[in-house]
């Protein structure tokens, strides 16, 4: 029987760990909460790898990084080097940069435009598709025994959304667009938008961080709960909508500054209400871009949108691409084992923004959560903390809570997925933990799929938002 807290004995046996020995339960849905080990153990990474980043669809691109044919980008796709190349059709295709010769990397450059990849050990030539066009000397040294056709570098499945460009390893996933599920509600209303969407501006700033992979995920995909603590000193300084969060003050309405939002596949994001540019000091542009658009937005999606433009979003898309819609920093969380994650960190602008709009909310972006960004550095210290704080032995035998707003969320009368009432709550926690574990767990796809129905029958309060809405609306109006 499949079980969405346990791991099967198969598994244990195929790892051969007793850290994971088929009764050890990783993530208790039920009573909201999760085993240390997960952020520290070798052989939970391994899985992973295995089993989320080899069948997930993963962000590897925009079109507005390989805008013309021959233009290139090399990334990553956990630790698997990838190569992203635009076909004289306009096309997209994705392969392994890895030589079929002797397994050398192909390419070395970031990005670029080229004809051809030659790899720099033996000089073996791939095309722009990743097929295998030449061979130095293949007459005189293979005797033209050699089958170019079964020898190009190894393909990866390439579908985009909104010029957002995603890969998958496995054949058997779901499209991309079955993937982001009901998150397609949400993202269309800026990544559609009302005059063109948005756009990444790159090159990407790269650094590396000491911590595990789902740290960051988790923090982007649902903690409103550390913004007003951790930030306490940077919210005073920046000022605006949020300096009022800073320290965690009581007298703020929490229950009515925003939402949490969790989906089917373990995507989700928390929302403040009104708070679009509350991190930029130098907004003017982008608040007047914001205005002016807003209408659109109205008409195009309707008013529980329109409220989603305004606001601002702290977001992940499972299992390691995270974003913040408002500040406007995009993230992917590159693991690098199960303690070290190397960040790649764009700029997110609305693609018809005048210039020196889209250039204030890139330095904005950067001030803010660039490598050495005033917020950045807050989040990194702790990030590295809770994981290297794993280390030890007994420390890594307790569990970490994630109960925060349980039974204060449920199925929405307007909004898809799972909704939960505050911003700050641990809704989006729940759902993407709750995901990690059903991916670890499924043998395939179909085991999967298998579970679409019920997914959200952990969430047991299923009248929560018509009850509370309902109450809402008896109270009495001033």
């Amino acid at each position: 029987m499949y079980s969405a807290n346990r791991l099967c004995s198969t598994q244990t046996k195929k790892h051969g760990s007793d850290v994971m020995n088929g009764s050890s339960a990783l993530v208790d849905n039920i009573g909201a909460s999760q085993s240390r080990r997960v952020f520290w153990d070798q052989d939970v990474y391994q899985l992973e790898l295995e089993r989320i980043f080899s069948r997930c669809w993963l962000m590897i691109g925009h079109d507005s990084l390989v805008p013309k044919p021959g233009d290139f980008i090399t990334t990553y796709m956990a630790e698997d080097r990838v190569i992203l190349s635009r076909q004289p059709d306009g096309s997209l295709k994705a392969f392994i940069n890895s030589c079929t010769h002797r397994g050398n990397q192909i390419c070395h450059a970031d990005s670029g435009s080229a004809k051809a990849f030659v790899c720099n050990y033996h000089g073996w030539v791939f095309g722009q598709d990743g097929s295998l066009v030449d061979v130095p000397m293949e007459e005189r040294c293979y005797h033209s025994d050699l089958d170019k056709s079964k020898l190009g570098l190894a393909p990866i499945r390439v579908e985009t959304y909104k010029g957002f460009i995603f890969g998958c390893h496995d054949p058997e996933a779901p499209s991309l667009e079955d993937y982001l599920g009901d998150f397609c509600w949400y993202l269309d209303t800026i990544w559609d938008g009302p005059d063109g969407g948005l756009e990444l501006l790159g090159p990407p700033l790269k650094s590396t961080l000491a911590c595990n992979w789902k740290v960051p995920a988790e923090n982007f995909v649902g903690d409103g709960y550390h913004v007003g603590w951790t930030h306490a000193a940077a919210l005073q300084m920046i000022g605006g909508e949020l300096a009022g969060l800073s320290g965690n003050r009581a007298d703020m309405p929490f229950d009515d500054l925003g939402l949490q939002f969790t989906m089917r596949h373990g995507h989700g994001f928390g929302l403040i209400d009104n708070a679009a540019t509350a991190i930029h000091v130098k907004r003017d542009g982008y608040v007047k871009y914001l205005e002016e658009t807003r209408g659109g937005i109205r008409e195009k999606f309707g008013p529980e949108r329109e409220r989603l433009y305004v606001g601002h979003w702290n977001t992940s898309i499972f299992p390691n691409c995270s974003f913040l819609y408002g500040t406007n920093t995009f993230k992917i969380w590159h693991p690098r084992g199960p303690h070290e994650i190397e960040v790649w960190t764009y700029t997110m602008v609305p693609k018809n923004a005048d210039t020196e709009t889209k250039r204030s909310i890139q330095r904005e972006a950067i001030r803010s959560f660039g490598t050495a960004g005033t917020l950045e550095s807050d989040d990194g210290e702790n990030m590295s903390s809770a994981t290297y704080n794993n280390n030890g032995i007994i420390t890594r035998k307790g569990w970490m809570n994630s109960s925060m707003g349980k039974d204060r969320e449920g199925p929405h009368p307007v909004y898809p997925g799972i909704v939960g009432v505050s911003f700050i709550g641990e809704t989006s926690y729940r759902g993407f933990y709750r995901f990690w574990q059903e991916m670890l767990d499924a043998p395939d796809w179909a085991a999967i799929r298998a579970n679409d129905d019920t997914w959200d029958a952990m969430w047991t309060n299923r009248n929560f938002w018509p009850d509370r809405l309902s109450a809402k609306q008896a109270e009495p109006q001033d």
